[in-house]
């Protein structure tokens, strides 16, 4: 092993899996999980007939590091490797590609997509694939993709079946989930085994190695006292009470504590409640009181600006859209109050004091004759937008040489980033061309960021899996791990919890290791069949509930408007992925806004412009619509903008797939007949 560069620990945690067997490999960020796993698959490679390998990962972005920074550099150029994402044209032909390939790096939707279809080009079997490695593999759980790549495996194992992948997993922290006695997160991480259907590997031997290797960093609590006046937060609420009095709330019904997660939680259900019993006053008020509750939040953490802005933001698309009394008043109220608010918002004796607190910890770390890198870590888009605009405004921290940009997840719209500028704004970082990211918990998991002297948690609620990776980041000598929070906050319990939890976790792997062999493969197969009998069982419950009504006895309304719009019945699915409204009459109902803009292609379709409801001056954004073989244009609609009229009364989903009614796959041959006929004919 010495020609592949591995340290003894990791010579040590891979042991199990060159002798064939399934293993979890539980190293800290930093530790080298990674490249422990390519030697393994190089080894396995070597060693084994018609040998496949097939890495699993959770994000795109990761598809391409692991390629270039790691499979490609240290397999050599003996095998065929591929990367498939659902950005590449080769997940059309996935099964194709697995046969031709030694090697194969991919999201595992795309694994799994190939494991259901039928269509021999995309078509892949377990039996194809002799080592499934699984990166950041705490995540097979629940009905996470991993876990149901995972049940395939189980129930084939179960059945006695005999060609099945060897398994390994790669995971910086299983965690408790959400255990925090020592039984239950035994029973935890006995349960990711099973899942994996592997056990779990660590150091024994080699523990002061991996220490040197990935120390930790010096964590310190920079704490601020609660800011003794908050007048604008007050007025806040203020208004807030004025819009509770004119929802007439009953007088049993108790609202917590403004501007917090479970006031935002109360409102929510408020919101669903309203949309229910056809009442829009309820409704309306709910969903700008959970604006209001927004800007309460961002105040506690960001400038009292940035909340203002948050607000005015909302009713900037507002004023626009008066349908009845009920906006008026709403409208109204902050229109009325905007000129205080804003007055409020830039009177700097109020300002939030875990800014200039902030503020402190950075330039304790950056100077002009100091070459800092760091990251700050905060909960949501928009707070890394806002903090940037203050490190960029800020003069202190620009005197000190402070480059920072933005590091959010990928996706579509205008506050995600592309694929393309994620990997720039990483390049620059490593380059030296910046030294402060601010970003979302993108930056925890798994991507290639090199070591930091800083990271700091501001303003964040997360699990001890996350605090345990972003933690993982200060790896450079005698790096900083600073939580920035209010005396008595729940940001500093919260990081309390998480310190014990992962004492918690390293106990419950220990006990699970420790475990006699035979105990411990009873314990995992009993596991693995409740987990199938479970599974059954919910499949069939979701049959049912997917059968409750005929389709074309459910109505679709409008979600603010209430108006009947479409029936269940002209819904069907495209690709397994799109839920369309392919009755023609459905164009008089809506019209449309901008151009949709999507950072990628796809193979048999390209999006149209967004679609807003035309019921008078209600605009609420539907959808999209997209062109489909350069021929049908069908509107693509999110069922959370909607509420269904049932035989029984109206329901909200979050997700098509909770519909009561079975959706239908849609026929492109039979579109056209009924849309095309002369072309047909």
């Amino acid at each position: 092993m010495e020609d592949f560069g591995l340290y003894a620990y990791q010579e040590e945690v891979v042991e199990r899996a060159l002798r064939g067997e399934n293993s979890i490999i539980w190293l800290p960020t930093g530790g080298g999980k990674t490249r422990a796993a390519v030697y393994v698959a190089k080894r396995h490679l070597e060693t084994t007939p018609r040998a496949k390998v097939v890495v699993l990962v959770n994000k795109v972005h990761l598809v391409d590091q692991h390629y270039n920074k790691e499979f490609k550099p240290h397999l050599g150029g003996g095998y065929i490797m591929v990367p498939v994402s659902g950005e590449t044209e080769q997940k059309d032909f996935f099964g194709s590609v697995v046969q031709d390939s030694h090697v194969i790096i991919c999201t595992a939707q795309i694994l799994y997509n190939a494991l259901i279809n039928s269509e021999e080009t995309r078509h892949v079997e377990l039996s194809d694939i002799t080592l499934l490695i699984i990166d950041e593999c705490h995540h097979t759980n629940k009905d996470s993709v991993y876990n149901k790549i995972m049940r395939c495996y189980v129930e084939k194992k179960l059945r006695g079946e005999r060609l099945l992948p060897q398994i390994l997993g790669l995971t910086a922290s299983p965690g408790t989930g959400g255990a925090k006695i020592l039984e239950r997160a035994v029973e935890h991480v006995l349960q990711i085994c099973a899942n994996l259907d592997s056990a779990i590997v660590s150091t024994k031997n080699y523990a002061p190695e991996l220490k040197k290797v990935v120390p930790r960093p010096m964590k310190t609590y920079d704490i601020v006292e609660k800011r003794p006046e908050d007048p604008f937060g007050q007025h806040l609420k203020w208004m807030m009470e004025l819009i509770h009095g004119y929802m007439n709330l009953p007088p049993d019904l108790q609202l917590r504590e403004c501007g917090t997660q479970e006031y935002e939680a109360d409102v929510v259900l408020l919101e669903k409640q309203g949309v229910k019993e056809h009442n829009r006053v309820l409704a309306q008020c709910a969903l700008h009181l959970r604006e209001y509750n927004d800007a309460l939040l961002i105040n506690d953490t960001l400038r009292m600006m940035d909340a203002y802005r948050s607000l005015e933001g909302f009713y900037d698309t507002k004023s626009a859209t008066v349908m009845d009394g009920t906006d008026i008043f709403l409208v109204g109220l902050f229109e009325e109050n905007q000129i205080e608010l804003k007055k409020l918002a830039t009177d700097s004796r109020y300002e939030n004091p875990k800014m200039a607190k902030l503020e402190d910890v950075l330039l304790n770390q950056f100077g002009q004759a100091v070459q800092s890198r760091g990251i700050l870590f905060s909960k949501t888009r928009k707070s890394t937008h806002c903090l940037h605009d203050w490190v960029c405004k800020n003069r202190a921290l620009q005197g000190a040489g402070i480059r920072a940009a933005i590091l959010t997840g990928a996706g579509n719209g205008i506050t995600y980033m592309t694929q393309h500028e994620q990997a720039d704004t990483i390049r620059r970082f490593r380059q030296g061309g910046l030294n402060l990211l601010i970003s979302t918990s993108v930056a925890e998991e798994g991507l290639d960021i090199p070591e930091c002297n800083l990271v700091v948690r501001y303003g964040l609620l997360t699990n001890e899996i996350a605090q345990q990776q972003a933690s993982g980041r200060a790896r450079a000598r005698e790096s900083q791990y600073s939580v920035v929070a209010q005396a008595g906050g729940r940001e500093v319990r919260r990081e309390k919890m998480n310190e014990y939890l992962e004492d918690l976790t390293g106990k419950a792997i220990a006990e699970v290791q420790a475990m006699n062999s035979h105990v411990f493969r009873k314990k995992i197969s009993d596991l693995q069949i409740q987990a199938v009998i479970a599974n059954k069982f919910a499949e069939n419950l979701k049959t049912e509930k997917r059968s409750r009504y005929a389709a074309s006895s459910v109505q679709l309304l409008c979600r603010n408007c209430f108006k009947s719009v479409a029936l269940g019945s002209n819904i069907k699915l495209v690709e397994k992925s799109h839920y369309v409204n392919i009755s023609p009459d459905f164009k008089t109902q809506y019209k449309f806004g901008g151009q949709n803009i999507i950072d990628k292609s796809f193979e048999d379709w390209e999006p149209g412009c967004t679609i807003i409801c035309n019921n008078g001056n209600c605009n609420k954004q539907w959808g999209f619509e997209m062109k489909y073989k350069k021929v049908a244009m069908l509107p693509i609609l999110g069922i959370d903008k909607f509420a269904l009229e049932t035989p029984d009364g109206r329901i909200t989903v979050k997700k098509w797939k909770d519909v009561p009614f079975t959706v239908e796959d849609f026929s492109f041959e039979e579109y056209c007949q009924d849309n095309f006929p002369d072309i047909l004919d």
